[in-house]
């Protein structure tokens, strides 16, 4: 891979040559899959650690709560700081193999070693734990940005329509859904399984052993297959400005230009609200699941599997309501639609007019309501990110600089806050309502349950209401990137014939 530098004297942001075709180009069923396909990588490592990684380092390492929660807050924390620069890193790359690719295919067999360790920790006092966890989740997520960055970033770069790339982040979030609720549905149905020392099977250390196991390789897998699959389109990808010496100042300013786009900054303050909200129902899902409603791990893995017609829902459903009722409409109402049904059980079991513990009811209940909820979740986070890619546009038409890499980077930022900011809140309120490790979900007491309850819808209640009202700030819709793409394509004109135009 040879890294191009660019010279001295192009210090101006030069416009890039957007092609006016590309608003109109349609990838076949074929490339939607391919490109799709690479979010199981990202799908499988964002259930492990929004779903799994809490319950596993507290309820089974013994790792206190808190100290989970501070791993990956400080993971994240370098997250900040890294993936803006993969991100334009990715942007300004030169190779023969284009600015995403090579990046891409060097991400799949770290990431995948990583991961499998990660669930396979030595047996470390807990401070020594604590610096485990630490050093693999900032492994993981660094290494999953070198390939979630200029992955992602391809849907701005295969089409500048507004509704192409609805429907190609559906087909990305698809993935990332199915592809998580797989690995998780094996976990629960087949790994992790009680035996003589550990009754209840989602506590058992040497079924998470095999999902580390299991889990890498499926990363392995979607990665490479991804990455070559979607291979053949590196010609007719956008290019990186001419050759430029860029100074580490330089390119920061040019980031801080990009980045400061107005609808883009009240989008990305939504992005993390609903993050935190739902890596906060996330990582207390299981919690939930075995302490408050005292389902087993076969009757979580019906859970899982009844999730994947959410999946199925979700893929169509997204982009018809974008060219419908515009990017932000819809992610404004579904996100009042999950907060409605995701803590609807929970009122109703406080007023008692829930079916019993143990009930089938209980269980047919929990179940539709998941397959609804997270229906909801998929659609507004496909619009969150399909507005995203509008963006880029609405900074090149200002800038004049390409920056998919740099806001999608900005993206990944926002669903690894998912699990980042979800457990950390997640770790604080289970300590708050005394919930310990190694709890017995037979002889929980019922108040703290009951104060699990409590304290967890009032936090997602005052979550979205902060991110919706931040949401009404994001001003692109149909009409406005129409525009934009004229103004885009008429300066291109321009420069492709400076005398015609003068």
């Amino acid at each position: 891979m040879t890294v191009i530098p660019v010279s001295a004297d192009a210090t101006a942001p030069v416009p890039s040559k957007s092609r006016p075709a590309d608003a109109e180009r349609r990838l076949d069923t074929s490339s939607k899959l391919f490109y799709g396909f690479g979010s199981v990588a990202f799908g499988v490592k964002d259930n492990g650690f929004s779903y799994l990684l809490l319950l596993f380092y507290n309820q089974v390492m013994g790792l206190p709560a808190p100290l989970v929660g501070l791993a990956l807050m400080i993971a994240l924390v370098f997250d900040a700081v890294i993936d803006p620069m993969i991100g334009q890193f990715s942007d300004n790359l030169r190779t023969r193999w284009g600015r995403r690719h090579p990046l891409m295919y060097a991400a799949a067999l770290p990431m995948a070693i990583c991961y499998a360790a990660l669930w396979n920790p030595p047996h470390w006092d807990h401070k020594a734990l604590f610096f485990y966890l630490l050093g693999m989740a900032i492994l993981i997520r660094g290494i999953v940005s070198f390939y979630e960055v200029p992955s992602s970033a391809l849907a701005a770069e295969f089409s500048s329509s507004y509704d192409e790339r609805s429907i190609l982040l559906s087909y990305r979030y698809f993935f990332a859904w199915v592809g998580g609720l797989a690995i998780n549905l094996l976990a629960f149905a087949v790994l992790l399984r009680p035996d003589a020392t550990h009754k209840v099977g989602q506590l058992n250390p040497l079924g998470y052993a095999h999902y580390g196991m299991v889990a890498s390789a499926v990363i392995f897998v979607s990665i490479l297959v991804s990455t070559a699959g979607t291979h053949r389109y590196i010609p007719q990808l956008k290019t990186p400005p001419p050759r430029r010496h860029l100074t580490l100042g330089q390119m920061l300013r040019e980031m801080r230009e990009s980045l400061s786009n107005r609808s883009f900054l009240f989008l990305l303050a939504y992005g993390i609200t609903a993050a935190l909200a739902t890596g906060l129902g996330a990582s207390l899902n299981n919690y939930f699941n075995t302490f408050f409603w005292g389902f087993s791990a076969k009757q979580i893995s019906l859970f899982t599997l009844g999730v994947f017609l959410s999946a199925i829902i979700a893929l169509p459903v997204a982009p018809t309501l974008s060219r419908k009722f515009g990017k932000r409409t819809t992610a404004i109402v579904f996100t009042i639609l999950s907060m409605i049904f995701g803590l609807g059980p929970l009122f109703l079991r406080l007023a008692g007019l829930m079916p019993a513990n143990g009930s089938p009811a209980l269980v047919a209940t929990i179940f539709c309501t998941a397959i609804t909820t997270t229906t909801f979740i998929i659609v507004y986070q496909t619009m969150g990110s399909s507005m995203v890619a509008d963006v880029v546009e609405a900074a090149e038409l200002k800038t004049g600089r390409r920056s998919e890499g740099l806001f999608f980077a900005a993206a990944a930022f926002i669903q690894k806050a998912t699990s980042g900011f979800g457990i950390l809140a997640a770790s604080l309120l289970i300590t708050a309502i005394g919930l310990t490790p190694h709890a017995n979900p037979a002889t929980i007491s019922p108040d703290v349950t009951r104060n699990l309850a409590l304290t967890y819808a009032p936090a997602i209640i005052c979550l979205h209401a902060l991110g919706l009202t931040l949401l009404l700030g994001y001003r692109i819709n149909r009409a406005s990137h129409r525009e934009t793409l004229r103004q885009l394509a008429a300066e291109a004109e321009e420069l492709a014939h400076p005398v015609l135009a003068e």
